[in-house]
């Protein structure tokens, strides 16, 4: 007996779904066949939007990203999700592009829906929102390549149906975890329970591929690593060139000695301190370009510690705090300081949280997709952090107000939150040495603590073992880390209107009103499976598909017409003739004058479809 699946079922699920209303999520079910769910949408190309990328000042240090080449290879959409992620893989210029090539998905799809689908009953919406989803996710399988990863940010409404569902699109086995992320650390007192946490499911395209291509997060610390003077190494921190000294151990003399800066200031190593090497090793590391004596060439040694010197990452673990990835309040200040007189999203994401999907699931330059963007988070950091590319938005106000408006900020340098720049590193002062073991950090937090100790003690204040504490543990902030200085680009693009629509009054397909001239030509290639052609030396047919060649017209095809065509073809080439008229014998004309050549009738040519089965 064959092994059974598990599988969720739901009421329709052998439907289609067709959006009711245009810019909104309104559905209605169809049969898989009806033209209105199958026909694919090409692209109307737009503007494009560039910028240009900020010099490097002296008032901030750069890493690593900073110096990242911006890209412009990227594609913001206006339209519906559905009819977008059919026209990557179904359009051929979109699929040979896009379809298997798509390193990283992530998409934060409507949670509630109850709010969502409000002209539904209980028992329908979840099932229109399944079949939402399905339809989606298995065109975002096509994309994925072997070695990609799929992110579904949920909350705890549809998770577990949605865990069932990847489980039947993606396979049990490409589950690869479930994250947990603190989106709020407050407490909502109106609630019953209050809840704090949304849900991310990660699946994979391929299991194995993918568990060798992930990357390790780096490890605490990290993110102070820069590279202010262009080290060919890459980035690195400093650490203290000094070392505790005790005398009366007699031990480390020949690591006190008077030091020859390459700016030629002659330095002793502080009172009860040696340098943390002898004087011959120290030359070595100049030579070596291992000490920093600051941006000026000034200040006091410092050791070079490098990045790539550091052993390994840090294995992702499922719980992502607040502290570590922010919240959605985090991302309401990152929305309000870009668009401060507008009302900013109910539930945004913070770029810190997409910051850690992106470097976990993708490398710069691979493509990254998103076809529920909102304010359009996931394509500012991907652009952050040199990724492509591919987001869409249904809402047009949204889209114009928020998601187009903020990729311009974004590639313009006009947006400084989120990931755009780290603060500077907190460091012991000049000339403090900290105890082993004494991270600035904590330093830092001593001082704070002490002066509120001693804020309503006089005394104190003027004892001198306390200014001597206060000496000892003085801390500084390094430069401000700039990540990202703009630049880079994308497209501006929205859907085709529909050419195929279908009438219930005369149950066949017709060609709407905006089938005409070069968006017929551009849809009827699309559904063959055509790809344009551009050339500039001949008009005669507009699409190819290997041998075969296609001409669209908009009116009578003729036996004149097949003869004309005929005259422009090379040996082995076929024609296809698409045409709204088609005069009596004219395919079998073709069919005569050029082998295995045929006529298509436009619209029933095409899409043949009638709610009777009669196909």
């Amino acid at each position: 007996m064959a092994q059974q699946r598990l599988q969720l079922t739901w009421y329709n699920k052998d439907k289609a779904l067709i959006p009711i209303e245009s810019g909104k999520y309104g559905y209605t079910w169809v049969d898989p066949s009806d033209p209105r769910y199958c026909e694919t949408h090409t692209l109307v190309y737009d503007d494009f939007v560039e910028g240009v990328q900020s010099e490097k000042t002296e008032e901030f240090s750069y890493s690593e990203r900073a110096d990242l080449e911006p890209q412009d290879d990227n594609l913001l959409i206006l339209g519906e999700s559905g009819d977008v992620l059919e026209a990557l893989t179904r359009v051929p210029e979109l699929a040979e592009k896009y379809v298997g090539k798509v390193k990283l998905i992530y998409i934060d799809p409507p949670f509630n829906t109850a709010q969502t689908f409000a002209n539904y009953e209980d028992n329908l919406e979840h099932s229109v929102w399944l079949t939402m989803m399905r339809d989606r996710l298995l065109h975002m399988k096509k994309l994925l390549s072997d070695d990609g990863s799929i992110w579904v940010h949920l909350d705890d409404v549809e998770n577990h149906r949605m865990r069932v569902l990847m489980d039947e699109v993606f396979g049990v086995g490409n589950f690869m975890c479930e994250v947990i992320w603190e989106k709020r650390t407050t407490r909502e007192n109106r609630s019953v329970v209050s809840v704090s946490t949304d849900f991310i499911l990660v699946y994979t395209k391929k299991r194995g591929d993918w568990s060798r291509s992930r990357n390790l997060l780096m490890r605490d610390g990290s993110e102070g690593y820069i590279n202010p003077d262009n080290d060919p190494r890459g980035p690195w921190t400093s650490v203290p060139f000094t070392a505790q000294f005790n005398p009366a151990e007699n031990e480390r003399w020949s690591q006190r000695y008077r030091l020859r800066t390459p700016a030629g200031l002659e330095l002793e190593p502080p009172v009860g301190s040696v340098w943390r090497f002898t004087e011959p090793r120290y030359n070595e590391l100049i030579v070596d370009n291992r000490i920093w004596f600051g941006a000026d060439g000034k200040a006091g040694p410092r050791l070079k510690k490098f990045l790539l010197e550091v052993q390994g990452g840090l294995v992702p673990h499922t719980l992502w705090t607040a502290l570590e990835v922010g919240t959605t309040d985090t991302a309401k200040r990152e929305i309000q300081a870009l668009f401060p007189n507008k009302a900013a999203f109910s539930t945004p994401k913070p770029e810190r949280l997409l910051e850690r999907i992106i470097h976990i699931g993708s490398n710069p330059g691979d493509i990254v997709l998103d076809v529920f963007a909102g304010s359009g988070t996931t394509a500012a950091v991907a652009q952050k952090m040199g990724r492509r590319w591919v987001t869409c938005e249904l809402v047009e106000d949204t889209f114009n107000r928020f998601t187009k408006a903020r990729l311009e900020k974004v590639v313009n340098d006009q947006d400084s939150g989120g990931i755009t720049r780290t603060k500077g590193e907190r460091v012991a002062a000049d000339n403090v040495e900290l105890p082993e073991g004494v991270s600035a950090d904590d330093a830092a937090k001593f001082t704070s603590v002490l002066n509120k100790l001693i804020a309503n003690d006089p005394e104190a204040k003027k004892d001198p073992r306390i200014k001597a504490l206060k000496v000892a543990s003085k801390t500084k902030r390094t430069k401000e880390v700039i990540n990202w200085r703009g630049g880079g680009g994308f497209q501006v693009a929205h859907l085709s209107p529909s050419c195929f629509d279908y009438s219930p009054d005369l149950n066949r397909v017709m060609l709407t009103s905006e089938a005409t001239g070069q968006t017929l030509v551009e849809s009827v290639a699309a559904n063959l499976g055509f790809s344009l052609l551009h050339s500039e030396d001949d008009h005669t047919f507009d699409a190819r598909r290997g041998n075969a060649l296609l001409k669209v017209i908009e009116g009578v095809a003729t036996t004149d017409v097949v003869d004309s065509l005929v005259n422009h073809i090379q040996p082995g080439e076929t024609i296809v003739l698409a045409a709204t008229t088609v005069m009596d014998g004219v395919r079998q004309h073709l069919r005569r004058v050029v082998k295995g050549s045929r006529v298509v009738s436009l619209p029933d040519g095409v899409f043949s479809y009638s709610k009777d089965g009669d196909e």
